[in-house]
C-alpha cells in the first residue's frame, strides 16, 4: 500500500463530532461522535497504526443524547467533555457534561474495525457544564496549556468559565458574559488562544467574530460582518499570536489580524459550499486543513501569511561567513556535499532570487522573494458533508476527517511537501 494512500473507517450511525486526544502525544487517536436518535450513541476511540496503516477502535456508549460536539482534555488522556441533545419539557435543548473512560481502556487492547461483536463500555459522568436556564450549548473549549481544570462553554447568547475541582466532578462557574444587542444573539462556535498566557478566546455569533479576554470577561475585538453569512469555525495560529482563521456559510476562509480587524489578511475561495472546519496545522502554521459540505477536504499551503513567509530562514551569521567562505575562494566547480545553506542550482525547491556560489550550488540571497500561497492537496474521499476536520496531536503530519455518513478518512501530508519543510 502506497505511503500517502487514505484510510477509510466506518462508523455506523451518523456522526459530526471528531477531536484528537490532545493529551495523547505518543499515539495517534481521535474520538469521534455520534448522531443517532433511534439507538445510543457512542464514542469511538480510533487508533492508528502508522506503521501498518491500520485503524484499532474502541466503542464507549454515550447514552445521554446525540453528540453535537466533542474535545478533549489537554491535561488528562481520559477525560472529554461533550454537547449533545436531551428533551426537557417538551424542548430539545443541547447540554454540556463533562466525562471520564473506563480505566480499563489501555493503549494496546483495543478490537479490531470488523469485531462487531465486541462490548461497549459506559463513560462516566464527572459533571454537567451548567443548568439548561443558561441555554443549548454550542461547544466547550478547553484551556490550551493549562492542567485541564478550566474550560469555556457557550450557551445561547452567553460565555462561560468554568473552574473544573475535585477531580473534575464538580464544575464551578468562575465568570461569565453575555452578548447583547438586538434579535436572539446565539453563540455557534469558540477557540480558546494559545497565545497570551491563555486569557484570551474568539467567539462567533451570526456574521461576527468577537475576542474576549478572560480575566474581565469584556470583549476586546470585534469583527462585525466578518463572513457574509454565518461563521462555522475558528481557529488561531500556533505560532503568531495576533492570527487568527475562519471559515462559514459563504464558501470562503478567511485569516485576519487581531489588531487590524477591518479587511482579512488573506481570503481563500476554494470551496463550492459551507465550510464546516478550519485548522492549522500545531507545528507548522503554513498548513491549513478545511473541510466542507461541498464532500471535499482542502490542505493549503498559506506560506505567505505563515511564522516562516521565506521558508526556513537562514542566519544571518551563517550566511555572513558562507559568502566570505565563496569569495575566498577562485576554485571553479567541485565535487562533493553541498556546503550549509547551499543547494544544486536545478534543484528548483526555493522560490525568489538566488545568489551563485562557487562551490557550483545556488545559495539562497537576503533578498529572496516568498514562496507563494497554493493548495497542496484536494482530498475527495467523502460522498457527504465534511464536518470536522483535525490534526493528530501526535503526528504534525497526519489529519483525519469526518463527514455525515460516519465516514471517518485518514491522510497524511504528501510526503515531497513533508521533505521539503524538514529541509
Amino acid at each position: 500500500m502506497e505511503d500517502d494512500a487514505p484510510v477509510i473507517y466506518g462508523l455506523e450511525f451518523q456522526a459530526r463530532a471528531l477531536t484528537p486526544q490532545t493529551a495523547e502525544t505518543d499515539a495517534i487517536r481521535f474520538l469521534v461522535g455520534t448522531q443517532s436518535l433511534k439507538y445510543d450513541n457512542q464514542i469511538h476511540i480510533i487508533d492508528f497504526d502508522d506503521e501498518n496503516n491500520i485503524i484499532n477502535k474502541n466503542v464507549l456508549l454515550h447514552q445521554a443524547g446525540e453528540i453535537w460536539h466533542i474535545s478533549a482534555s489537554p491535561a488528562d488522556k481520559g477525560v472529554l467533555a461533550t454537547c449533545y441533545n436531551k428533551t426537557a419539557d417538551g424542548k430539545v435543548v443541547t447540554c454540556a457534561a463533562v466525562w471520564r473512560m473506563p480505566a480499563e481502556l489501555e493503549p494496546g487492547g483495543h478490537e479490531s474495525p470488523e469485531d462487531a461483536a465486541s462490548p461497549a463500555h459506559a463513560l462516566e459522568l464527572l459533571c454537567h457544564l451548567g443548568p439548561a436556564a443558561h441555554g443549548s450549548t454550542a461547544c466547550v473549549a478547553w484551556e490550551p496549556a493549562g492542567d485541564g481544570k478550566r474550560v469555556i462553554s457557550l450557551a445561547d447568547n452567553h460565555i462561560l468559565l468554568w473552574d473544573l475541582q475535585e477531580s473534575s466532578s464538580q464544575a464551578v462557574l468562575a465568570s461569565s458574559a453575555s452578548l447583547e444587542g438586538k434579535g436572539q444573539l446565539k453563540f455557534t462556535t469558540g477557540r480558546w488562544s494559545p497565545h497570551h498566557n491563555c486569557t484570551q478566546v474568539a467567539t462567533a455569533n451570526d456574521t461576527a467574530v468577537r475576542g474576549w479576554d478572560t480575566r474581565t470577561m469584556s470583549q476586546i475585538y470585534c469583527i462585525e460582518s466578518a463572513h457574509g453569512q454565518l461563521v462555522r469555525d475558528l481557529d488561531f495560529n500556533p505560532n503568531k499570536q495576533y492570527y487568527l482563521a475562519s471559515c462559514g456559510d459563504d464558501c470562503r476562509v478567511k485569516f485576519w489580524d487581531t489588531r487590524n480587524v477591518t479587511e482579512p489578511v488573506k481570503t481563500l475561495e476554494e470551496h463550492s459550499h459551507w465550510v464546516w472546519g478550519v485548522r492549522y496545522n500545531h507545528s507548522h502554521d503554513q498548513l491549513v486543513l478545511t473541510g466542507s459540505s461541498d464532500s471535499r477536504v482542502i490542505l493549503s499551503n498559506m506560506v505567505s501569511i505563515s511564522s516562516e513567509p521565506f521558508g526556513h530562514l537562514v542566519d544571518d551569521d551563517d550566511l555572513s561567513e558562507q559568502e566570505e567562505r565563496c569569495q575566498g575562494e577562485d576554485l571553479g566547480p567541485r565535487p562533493g556535499p553541498a556546503p550549509p545553506h547551499c543547494f544544486p542550482r536545478d534543484a528548483g525547491r526555493h522560490a525568489g532570487n538566488l545568489a551563485d556560489c562557487s562551490h557550483g550550488f545556488t545559495m539562497l540571497a537576503e533578498s529572496q522573494e516568498p514562496p507563494q500561497d497554493s493548495v497542496i492537496a484536494t482530498y475527495e474521499e467523502h460522498e457527504d458533508s465534511v464536518y470536522a476536520v483535525d490534526w493528530s496531536s501526535a503526528d504534525p503530519w497526519l489529519f483525519a476527517s469526518l463527514s455525515y455518513d460516519g465516514r471517518l478518512v485518514i491522510n497524511r501530508v504528501p510526503r515531497a511537501l513533508k521533505y521539503h519543510i524538514l529541509l
